[in-house]
């Protein structure tokens, strides 16, 4: 008993304590690899819209530009953490049904991969689309009614996504045997996690030929099951690696907080 309580008692160094405080440590925006390609994503900056013509031969032209992806390059284009119901890029020509529609203005359209940033920046502004805005519902309550336009339409005829009923007891019975009852409508602020680090990371082929992601995460085993679904491999061919993170507070846990590649390794190809 009692070397057990010293041991609880002992004063444990993080492990990585010494390579942050001195500056080693390596974030996901600090990762380099010989003969590096760049990434830049074009996002949605629209709330909720259909893409009606999407047109990128001028960014697959520009100088610098090795390769641009869309919609239609995904192989199984679909993620998410509890079901796979989001796009990985939206667009037209997807082989998921409904992906022609953004539903958030982060939303990914576009990946741009060049030789250098500059490079991907450019050829990302020549990329020509155009939308049809669809309707908004900006009110959670609104959004409940049966005449409300529906968010998800692939998901039925509610935006309601789960409703679930707990009943424990009497509740008319407590509420006439308590003393005080308080009554009230709470309204709380929009929240965002609020980390420094900002989002980047790398992804290239390792040694045996498997897809390696560094990025900021919180969750390995789920980032490499959605990623897998996506690419249409087996799990064993996917790799994800945490490097040092700089917070995250639950913003990370998800794909849809844009954790992608900010880098992209062509040393294996």
């Amino acid at each position: 008993m009692d070397k057990k309580l010293k041991v609880v008692r002992k004063s444990m160094t993080r492990i990585d304590a010494l390579a942050k405080v001195g500056g080693q440590a390596l974030f996901p925006g600090d990762l380099v690899m010989p003969g590096m390609l760049h990434m830049k994503i074009l996002f949605a900056e629209r709330p909720h819209a259909r893409i009606t013509r999407l047109e990128s031969s001028k960014a697959e032209a520009c100088p610098g530009v090795v390769s641009l992806f869309t919609a239609k390059d995904v192989p199984v284009n679909e993620y998410g953490l509890q079901q796979p119901d989001q796009p990985v890029l939206c667009g037209p020509s997807s082989n998921k049904p409904g992906a022609d529609v953004v539903g958030f203005v982060g939303d990914q359209i576009a990946l741009i991969v060049a030789e250098t940033e500059e490079a991907a920046a450019v050829a990302r502004a020549l990329i020509e689309i155009e939308f049809e805005d669809l309707p908004l519902v900006m009110d959670l309550i609104a959004a409940m009614d049966p005449d409300s336009p529906l968010i998800h339409p692939e998901r039925g005829d509610s935006n309601i996504c789960v409703n679930y009923k707990i009943r424990k007891g009497d509740v008319a019975a407590g509420f006439a045997e308590a003393e005080v009852v308080v009554e009230s409508e709470y309204h709380l602020p929009f929240q965002e996690h609020a980390y420094l680090q900002p989002e980047a990371g790398l992804a290239y082929l390792d040694e045996e030929g498997r897809v390696t992601v560094q990025c900021g995460g919180q969750w390995p085993h789920a980032d490499r099951a959605q990623i897998a679904h996506a690419l249409g491999l087996p799990e064993e061919q996917v790799r994800v690696i945490y490097p040092a993170i700089g917070g995250a507070f639950g913003g990370r846990v998800e794909f849809a907080s844009a954790s992608l590649p900010g880098g992209i390794h062509n040393g294996q190809e």
